[in-house]
């Protein structure tokens, strides 16, 4: 049960890292787009992807904690 625990958490934090890419990417193109390309959506909204990516987040924390638990 540890390493399942384990392995969630890592998942956890690799979540993590590919949420602040993803949002510094679709950031970086709303940008660019609103300026040359006439995007009308304002550039906060690249923040919306970090909803699901959250959930997710906290999902694995809690399976994590769960199976840490179930080991005591």
């Amino acid at each position: 049960m540890k390493t399942i625990s384990n392995l969630f958490l890592i998942l956890a934090v690799l979540l993590s890292d590919v949420m602040c890419a993803v949002i510094a990417y679709n950031y970086c193109d709303m940008m660019w787009g609103i300026k040359y390309a006439g995007y009308s959506a304002p550039v906060s909204t690249a923040f919306l992807v970090a909803i699901p990516f959250a959930i997710a987040i906290v999902v694995c924390v809690v399976i994590a904690l769960y199976f840490k638990k179930r080991i005591g």
